[in-house]
């Protein structure tokens, strides 16, 4: 009887087919498992979970390629992606200080220390003068990583500058809000710069140059009760969340549960705060044809 040996059996003419080993096929010991595998840094959506590579998400305005959710953009790289060139840059000789030696958890000059490790800004507020398409325009955008975005003196005085220099050049100045609120470490100082930044805002309308608020998500506390809500135009992305007291607080006050979309950008649009939403693909075209029709341009 003829007879072969397969795998260390000995396989023989009466053998089962169900033992028989196919040509050709190979069965491994284990099942293997394929990932994906990146040459660069990726970054996770918080919406679809879609693994995008650094590159792509920025060349797509941090805006996912799979679920269109809207994520976090850098002060920076809002700034450089919202102007076709940038001339200059605004307020870096302004450094916060510790004037009441405000201690938490830890002392605040070593929070700044920390948030400017952090964000390798100075400061929450970045402020740049620069050109979309034909018009000269002045922008600042809030950095939410350095201290969720929180107003203190700093942030005031760069506000305030900027708003000179619009009214200076004759320029109109848009602002990218992102904060949490009044920066609790500068106590009335910094709620000192609510007044300060709606008295610049004034001047601006004074000199009739458009101010156009572009809210990010998220803006609230004494951002929202000042600046963010004084501009001749309102824009929101999509799904931003805007409000002044956060929905926690809300609930626990009212003893109610507050379903979805309260305070988000779509419920504030159907409530009349904002005028409009409009996708970040679209924010630079939208701004540059609001401000050439208030301003008189071609």
């Amino acid at each position: 009887m003829n007879q072969e040996v397969k795998s260390g059996k000995i396989l023989s003419a009466t053998t089962p087919w169900t033992d028989r080993t196919v040509p050709g096929i190979h069965m491994p010991d284990q099942q293997q498992t394929l990932k994906a595998t990146f040459t660069e840094p990726t970054i996770e959506c918080p919406e679809c979970h879609a693994l995008v590579t650094r590159t792509a998400m920025s060349f797509n305005a941090y805006v996912c390629p799979s679920c269109d959710e809207h994520l976090k953009m850098k002060a920076r790289d809002r700034l450089n992606w919202f102007f076709d060139n940038v001339t200059t840059e605004l307020g870096q000789e302004f450094a916060a200080k510790d004037p009441l030696h405000f201690v938490d958890s830890k002392p605040y000059p070593e929070r700044i220390k920390e948030a400017q490790e952090k964000t390798g800004e100075t400061e929450a507020l970045v402020v740049m003068q620069g050109q979309v398409k034909n018009i000269a325009m002045v922008a600042c955008a809030f950095e939410f990583d350095f201290m969720a975005g929180s107003m203190g003196t700093v942030v005031g005085d760069r506000f305030v500058q900027a708003a000179e220099k619009a009214i200076k050049d004759k320029q109109p100045l848009i602002c990218f809000a992102a904060s949490g609120g009044a920066r609790m470490q500068e106590g009335m100082l910094s709620l000192m710069q609510m007044a300060r930044t709606s008295a610049a805002i004034q001047k601006i309308k004074d000199a009739h140059l458009p101010y156009i608020v572009v809210l990010t998500h998220p803006v609230y506390g004494g951002v929202t009760a000042s600046l963010a809500m004084l501009g001749d135009v309102h824009i929101a992305e999509p799904k931003a969340m805007i409000g002044f007291a956060g929905k926690r607080v809300i609930e626990q006050t009212v003893r109610e549960k507050l379903e979805e979309p309260f305070q988000r950008a779509e419920f504030l649009l159907d409530h009349g705060v904002i005028d409009q939403i409009v996708h970040r693909h679209a924010l630079r075209d939208t701004v540059y044809r609001i401000v050439a029709k208030l301003m008189n341009l071609p």
